[in-house]
């Protein structure tokens, strides 16, 4: 329930360019305080201080939501915070509100999100011992004037002045904004998390002065020194080291990634506060003496989601693709699911969420972190249903595409499996439903989708010369698409009780005209689409000759973002396990190994980052932290080790244990915390014999050999022979 503010919208009287501006607010304390809240938000991200002690944990607060629409409100106890005279004051940068987002792209809508005035709304309420309560809102007795950051921004970093003092306080203005657009807190909130220590400092062959954090994170750096009055230390962040060993950031594109902080006298400790960056690296370009170790702490910033699901195997580098796998979700769960952390984009792809929302609810609980961002796809869908490519919507212009708009279907659905809730499907149902007749009304052919502008199998690797595309069919890939989200349609309106015979109707004259139009199969991604989908005659036919492509391409995956997250679930459930875990255990380009081979840390946006040769793929297009490739790690939940979620039980409330081992693992295994308890599965090879261990907080079926056992919660261990997996 959203609550009514007596504050109105208040902003500075006056320009101050890049300096982020502070509001204060001074009262006091005239009797005895039972209970105080501040409830806030900003245009823009905020921090608040009360005393000059920062309030509540949370970081780039109010997040990321659709603006326009809707603004997300933060409410804070701060009574234990309260002297006899209290100031409040709350520093305001752009954020996501006002920053130049995208980087790369010049357009009206850009320009009109860049001009919009930061601002604050909030109220204090005091609840006194003796009955009565006051409000203190926003409002022009509110004061304002420059803070000591003088320059804040998603891209570019942060400039801070440790020994400024905001001496000129006028009254704020009043702005003129809506109300009706706030909203309590609904995603989680963002907060500061994992504390990094600096690895080693290397001394680059160019002479630079570089701190490896030996981990890729999103955050920023914490730095602690004693330095005097005006010294400057200036931060430059990377990713990688280029082929010599030099400090790189050529794929930040226009990004400049960086940070000063100009020096008080004395000691001090400070980190950018309306900011973040991706990094590992970070070049030293200005520092008051010298550089150590101990001097830096990396700090992990993204929304407050809790790991729910673990990977371990016999192999030490599949252990560290794993790890890849949940720092790159850590990395790019920062508020909305964004494509990357660390270059001028970090938006929230549709597409990349999607092939990543499995595996990222096994992960973590990130229930409420999807609710929110779906909210936010249904608020700003256009008006003919489409969906944009990113939500937040700021790429208006971009054309709706296949398995991109379709996260608005495909991620509420899997959300409500993976958790239970129906409310889920019936908060977004009528988005859902609207992204397909969308679809329907935009077609140039009934019953397929052709026409319109599409992504592909974005970044497959069967791509001609001079394309990001593949080489599957765009009308293939989005007619399956279609037929796919029709029919999760149809099942999320059985699941709420709704009439959806008219969708019914619809997928069956899409499978028709699939089938008609589509008769073979010229891809690896065309073949798996049409097996995952249920739209090929005959399953099996198809899978055994997607085996043979795969083993005619030399066990080489050639798909992209749309082929890959299913390639060896298909392989697994058709019979074709051997040909899935060679994919898997693979370690020459293309796989999930190479990169870790080459020591990445975070799933990359290309197999081929780095190259063989030791160069980069492309400045252009080149990020180290890109989470989409890590949705193989529901594949090792599922199929490797066997823990699978049943449609007719939501939520695991029963779940099927149907491991898949292979000996060139010595022992696997898998867990995930769901709503219902923990459930585990580990195999080992023993000999002549398999050792399955299986713990389950739930009933479970459980097929091991060819035989199937009932069983109720509890632990189990159980024997197979080689020769029956």
């Amino acid at each position: 329930m959203s609550m009514d503010f007596q504050g109105k919208w208040i902003r500075t009287s006056a320009k101050t360019g890049d300096v982020c501006p502070v509001f204060r607010k001074v009262w006091k304390k005239e009797k005895e305080v039972k209970k105080a809240v501040l409830y806030l938000t900003a245009l823009g991200v905020y921090e608040a201080e009360l005393n000059g002690e920062r309030i509540g944990s949370d970081v780039l607060a109010p997040g990321w939501t659709a603006y326009d629409k809707r603004l997300q409100y933060q409410e804070y106890d701060i009574t234990s915070m309260l002297a006899e005279e209290n100031a409040l004051t709350v520093t305001v940068g752009k954020g996501w509100f006002s920053s130049p987002m995208p980087g790369w792209l010049e357009s009206e809508d850009k320009a009109r999100r860049a001009a919009r005035p930061r601002g604050i709304i909030g109220e204090v309420h005091i609840s006194y011992a003796d009955g009565t309560e006051e409000i203190i809102p926003t409002d022009e007795t509110w004061m304002w004037g420059e803070s000591r950051i003088r320059f804040s921004e998603i891209y570019d970093g942060e400039i801070c002045d440790g020994g400024s003092v905001t001496e000129k306080w006028e009254n704020a203005a009043v702005l003129d904004w809506p109300k009706d657009i706030l909203i309590p807190q609904e995603g989680e909130p963002i907060r500061e998390q994992e504390r990094i220590a600096v690895k080693e400092i290397l001394r680059t062959p160019a002479g630079e002065t570089v701190i490896d954090f030996g981990q890729e994170i999103t955050g920023y750096v914490e730095i602690t020194l004693e330095a005097q009055a005006g010294d400057t230390v200036r931060v430059l962040h990377g990713e990688v080291l280029d082929d010599k060993g030099n400090f790189y950031r050529d794929n930040y594109r226009s990004a400049k990634a960086e940070f000063t902080y100009i020096c008080r006298d004395g000691a001090q400790t400070w980190h950018p506060a309306l900011t973040f960056f991706g990094f590992r690296y970070l070049k030293i370009e200005e520092f008051p003496g010298e550089v150590k170790p101990e001097q830096f702490t990396g700090i992990a910033v993204y929304s407050d989601i809790r790991r729910t699901g673990h990977m371990r195997c016999s192999d030490p580098e599949i252990n560290q693709l794993f790890s890849n796998i949940f720092w790159g979700q850590r990395g790019n769960f920062l508020d909305v699911p964004t494509d990357c952390p660390q270059r001028d984009e970090r938006l929230g792809w549709t597409g990349d969420a999607q092939v990543f929302v499995k595996a990222a609810s096994y992960n973590f609980d990130v229930e409420r972190f999807f609710r929110k961002w779906l909210h936010d796809v249904a608020a700003d869908q256009r008006e003919d249903g489409s969906i944009g490519q990113v939500i937040p919507d700021y790429l208006p212009e971009g054309a709706p595409s296949a398995a991109w708009g379709d996260a608005s279907v495909i991620c509420p659905w899997q959300i409500y499996l993976t958790y239970g809730e129906k409310e889920v499907l019936r908060e977004q149902f009528d988005s859902m439903r609207k992204w397909i007749d969308s679809i329907t009304a935009a077609t140039t052919t009934e019953y397929l989708w052709t026409g319109g502008e599409h992504f592909g199998d974005w970044l497959g690797l069967d791509a001609p010369q001079g394309s990001y595309k593949g080489s599957s069919r765009e009308d293939f890939i989005a007619t399956a698409f279609y037929a796919y989200s029709t029919e999760l349609v149809i099942k999320a309106g059985n699941v709420l009780g709704g009439d959806v015979s008219a969708y019914e109707e619809l997928r069956e004259n899409i499978v028709a005209a699939f089938r008609k139009t589509f008769p073979e199969y010229q891809t690896q991604t065309e073949y798996i689409l049409a097996i995952h989908f249920g739209l090929a005659e005959d399953l099996q036919a198809a899978a055994d000759a997607l085996a043979a492509m795969i083993a005619a391409d030399g066990y080489q995956i050639r798909t992209g973002f749309v082929g890959t997250p299913y390639i060896l679930h298909v392989l697994s459930e058709y019979g074709h396990n051997d040909i899935a875990y060679t994919l898997f255990l693979r370690r020459e380009y293309p796989s999930w190994l190479y990169p870790v081979k080459k020591g990445a840390t975070t799933i990359w946006e290309h197999w081929d980052g780095i190259m063989e040769n030791g160069a980069f793929w492309d400045p252009f297009m080149n990020s180290f932290n890109h989470y989409a490739y890590g949705s193989v790690a529901d594949w090792v939940y599922e199929k490797a080790a066997g823990i699978r979620l049943l449609e007719e039980a939501p939520g695991f409330e029963k779940v099927e244990i149907r491991p898949m081992p292979d000996q060139r693992l010595e022992w696997l295994e898998a867990s995930i915390d769901t709503r219902h308890g923990k459930v585990s599965s580990r195999w080992t090879y023993a000999g002549e014999k398999i050792r399955y261990e299986i713990e389950t907080a739930v009933p479970a079926v459980i097929r091991i050999g060819g035989q199937t056992r009932e069983v109720q919660p509890g632990s189990y261990v159980l024997w197979g022979e080689c020769d029956n997996v």
